[in-house]
């Protein structure tokens, strides 16, 4: 087990100015989280986590943060690391390391080697529960660590490519202990993945390249819940939105969005901006680059890189240049130049100067992520292996906690009404 990859301090030139910059970064979040902040309270004065250690591979930057200290304020010891080369903020990864109770292991711009020491060096820690997002740490404990997998009560999955890979172990029987798909419950995906990656992403490739969308053909490379996100906020922007898409209902109900549908293969001839929500590899390829025009915009929304075939790409590029900070241009050899963002990397987090997902929303995505580590403390024996929904009441929870923190009131059902609900003998 490689417990010798070092933590952030020691990666690092001034390491008091970084953790100066991080702690003002988690300051500014936690302010716009009310969720975080009530759950602080809670969890300070009951300890929940008091023995357990929680290994993390997360987007290590200020509102993840403030998760990662929430569960070490309830008495958990953490250690935690990047799920993505590109996404930790070396500052805010040092402000955590400070705590006592935190070793983060998250740098910026490690190669792979780097990227999966460090989650080898979590897993040293002995975790008796996991946090992911993108199921690298599931992944690394069973394939190399199984001996640790009976001490480990149960995990929790952030995002919608890593609950995809869950499921497929799962499906396999191959996942050993329970995971809660924190991505499939109402108070992520339809706050996070819709409005979370639709505004950070469009904002992300805006600020990158200093471009308008209006007017511009808008390309949206899927139309899960975060595609839906992308198109609807692209359309608010007067973009016009082109969806690409595999599913006949999800084609179908874009083009009752009215958006225009078609296949990459028409799209790629018409797009100016390109952004890929899929989940799936090689959804934007060789053949598509070939029917692009000058100067097209090239991002990735989903996870993992593999949505944009780079490779082919570079096969067919003549020349490759640092177009802007974050910006790769491949030039063809007909002159036409095809500009990539965060080489290809999810770019609301990837890009030189993402900041990911807006506060509130994360503030929801990672309040369930709290009350299922809590839940898993409390009653993880009731839980077999593998995947599980988050239980309804605990989404609600947090529902209840963001609308009191907004002053917002609503209605509650009477006796009457939740009888009448519960019974199927009302007949006409």
């Amino acid at each position: 087990m490689s417990e010798h990859y070092a933590p952030v301090s020691e990666h690092l030139d001034d390491v008091e100015a970084a953790r100066k910059e991080g702690r003002r970064k988690m300051d500014w979040a936690l302010q716009h989280m009310p969720i975080l902040r009530e759950l602080r309270e809670q969890f300070e004065a009951d300890q929940p986590f008091a023995g357990e250690v929680i290994g993390m591979a997360m987007h290590v930057e200020a509102k993840t943060a403030n998760l990662v200290e929430l569960l070490a304020l309830g008495g958990a010891e953490v250690a935690v690391t990047g799920c993505n080369p590109l996404s930790t903020h070396n500052d805010v990864s040092a402000a955590l390391d400070a705590n006592d109770d935190i070793t983060s292991y998250a740098v910026r711009g490690v190669d792979d080697d780097g990227y999966y020491a460090a989650i080898d060096a979590v897993v040293a820690h002995e975790p008796t529960i996991t946090v992911d997002d993108g199921m690298d740490m599931v992944f690394t404990i069973h394939e190399e660590y199984p001996e640790l997998i009976e001490t480990i009560v149960g995990g929790a999955e952030e995002t919608t490519t890593g609950v995809h890979r869950l499921r497929a172990m799962d499906e396999d029987g191959e996942l050993k202990y329970p995971v809660f798909a924190v991505n499939d419950t109402p108070m992520k995906r339809l706050f996070d993945n819709i409005h979370g990656t639709g505004e950070s992403s469009l904002a992300t490739i805006a600020m990158t390249t200093n471009l308008s969308y209006a007017g511009k053909n808008v390309v949206v490379g899927g139309y899960g819940h975060c595609g839906k996100g992308v198109a609807k906020k692209a359309a608010g922007q007067n973009a016009n939105v082109i969806v690409t898409e595999v599913d006949p209902r999800r084609a179908l109900e874009a083009h009752m969005e009215g958006y225009e549908v078609m296949p990459m293969e028409e799209a790629a001839k018409v797009g100016d901006v390109f952004i890929t929500t899929t989940g799936n590899r090689d959804v934007i390829t060789r053949e598509d680059f070939e029917q692009m025009k000058d100067g097209a915009l090239l991002a990735n929304a989903g996870h993992f890189d593999i949505e944009i075939d780079l490779d082919a790409l570079s096969d067919l590029a003549v020349d490759e240049y640092e177009a802007r900070d974050g910006v790769e241009a491949y030039e063809m050899e007909d002159g036409r130049r095809l500009n990539v963002l965060a080489e290809g990397r999810l770019v609301n987090l990837a890009s030189p100067i993402a900041l990911g997902h807006p506060v509130e929303v994360m503030d929801q995505s990672f309040g369930v992520q709290a009350v299922v580590v809590r839940e898993l403390v409390e009653n993880g024996d009731a839980y077999d292996a593998g995947v599980h929904n988050v239980p309804d009441e605990l989404d609600r929870e947090v529902a209840e906690i963001k609308l009191e923190a907004e002053g917002i009131e609503f209605d509650a059902m009477t006796d009457e009404q939740r009888e009448y609900m519960g019974s199927w003998a009302h007949g006409t």
